[in-house]
């Protein structure tokens, strides 16, 4: 029986913080609020939802990461999931989000779990659910399991059938790996020679993205393949300031450097002169790529907070540029039903048509060593095209870290934003998720709230450099309070 009411120790006598998923899953820190008590709480909701939708005669699947305790806590999912007559395929090993993804629709499973806090620091974990179609869980999904845990927190867990599951040991590696082989033309990025530096962080990507690469002929070195709970002590995000080391090496063998974050769903890439490419960038090159090389069928898709580069490139080529929330499910439903070449979003996560509806960092490292394979430029000679073709597109993301009186300004903002700030003058409001401020000549601003860390986020655009920095500069200023430029 779950007990009502339970206090955390180390929260300073507070409540512990309520169940809910964010924008890719529930996350919390490990043995504060993520215990092996409220895993418990929310895969029993999961199985209590994949009953109820008639997905669980199909069974499920049970990954996890390379964190502390992540295979105690997916072996003790698995048991619990099989009292409730649930038929589980429990991964050997650790395992990236979009191998789960391939897996769910490669044997048509009723949906996944995964224990991972994808780019989240070591002392974070998180369960990410996905259901039979493959993707992210929908919002209408995670709501239904949300009101499962707080029953099951008011009355406790629920007994099982009274006929248990059977577990078994699977590997997900043959499946995802021939799902990769059919969409990436590994045997043109081995006829090119291209010079591979491939730095894991110590994640899932280890012994996929490597090895594809490796089992095709190509010439790949790897960095921190190792697991190490700590990642090397910083977060298992393929950002600029992570992969300094790859940026040396690439540059010195005059390679292209990648890189994935914990459970590789997302991507890093560094140009053979050591540069780092954000994801805005590396989006808009795949989209050009696809559309004007590969001659791929179909839209683009992107979130709220990603550059319009995508919207200008789609347009070049007489297709349509979606705009959705942040949270790739909403672009995986798209790739699902095959509307999209690709779908990306300004957080490194991205997809296309025929492969996952999920995002998947490796697809996206594999994707850029095909396009200088089949191109054979580099990426600053693909940047510099690119520029030529639709001009250069200033992009940033400002993290602002949260504290009482900064979240409590900012929910204030979001719930009532002003038209003006400061001395800018009036932009256009868009509200799919958070707030948009969208400027005369394309211009824009968003400001929103993270769906899985204490931290806002500011995004800026605009094609005109000295533009950019006075948007960047008055909303960074006004946010923070630093100037009285509350109008409106």
């Amino acid at each position: 029986m779950v007990k009502k009411g339970r206090e955390d120790a180390g929260s300073g006598g507070d409540a512990l913080k309520e169940i809910r998923f964010g924008t890719s899953g529930w996350r919390g820190i490990i043995a504060d609020d993520f215990t092996f008590e409220r895993s418990r709480l929310v895969v029993a909701a999961i199985a209590r939802y994949m009953r109820d939708s008639g997905e669980a005669q199909r069974g499920v699947l049970v990954g996890h990461d390379t964190r502390f305790l992540a295979e105690e806590f997916a072996s003790d999912a698995a048991a619990l999931l099989a009292d409730m007559g649930i038929d589980v395929l429990l991964c050997s090993s650790p395992v990236p989000t979009p191998a789960i993804a391939s897996v769910i629709l490669g044997r048509g499973l009723g949906g996944a779990l995964n224990f991972t806090a994808s780019h989240n620091p070591s002392i974070y974990q998180g369960i990410k659910f996905s259901p039979s179609w493959g993707g992210p869980a929908l919002p209408q999904t995670t709501g239904a399991i949300e009101d499962h845990v707080a029953a099951f927190q008011r009355d406790g867990l629920p007994a099982g059938p009274g006929v248990r599951g059977r577990i078994e040991p699977f590997d997900p590696a043959p499946q995802y790996l021939s799902q990769l082989a059919g969409v990436i033309d590994l045997k043109r990025i081995a006829r090119s020679g291209t010079r591979i530096v491939y730095d894991a962080l110590y994640g899932t990507g280890a012994g996929f993205l490597d090895r594809v690469l490796s089992e095709a002929g190509c010439d790949v070195r790897t960095l921190h393949a190792e697991r190490d709970p700590l990642f090397g002590g910083g977060p298992p995000e393929p950002s600029a300031d992570r992969l300094g080391e790859l940026a040396r090496l690439a540059e010195a063998e005059s390679a292209v450097g990648l890189s994935t974050d914990g459970d590789a769903d997302r991507f890093g890439v560094v140009g053979s002169l050591g540069e780092y490419y954000e994801p805005n960038v590396v989006l808009s090159l795949l989209a050009e790529y696809l559309l004007d090389k590969r001659g791929m069928e179909g839209d683009l898709a992107r979130s709220v907070a990603t550059t319009g580069m995508l919207d200008l490139i789609a347009a070049f080529h007489g297709r349509q540029c979606h705009e959705t929330p942040v949270g790739f499910k909403y672009i995986g439903q798209m790739i699902s039903r095959n509307q999209l070449a690709m779908g990306g979003e300004e957080s490194a996560g991205m997809s296309i048509r025929g492969h996952v509806p999920e995002k998947d960092g490796i697809l996206a490292c594999l994707l850029v060593a095909e396009m200088v394979a089949a191109t054979g430029k580099s990426m600053a000679e693909l940047k510099s095209d690119l520029d030529r073709r639709y001009g250069t597109m200033y992009s940033v993301r400002v993290n602002l870290q949260l504290n009482d009186d900064l979240a409590g300004r900012l929910r204030s903002i979001l719930r009532s934003p002003p038209e003006r700030v400061g001395e800018l003058g009036a932009g256009k409001l868009l509200s799919v998720d958070g707030t948009k401020w969208i400027y005369d000549g394309g211009d824009w601003v968003l400001l929103r709230l993270s769906g899985t860390e204490p931290v806002a986020r500011l995004y800026v655009e605009s094609a005109d450099k000295d533009r950019f920095e006075a948007l960047k500069s008055a909303f960074s200023r006004w946010i923070t309070g630093e100037e009285a430029g509350e109008e409106g």
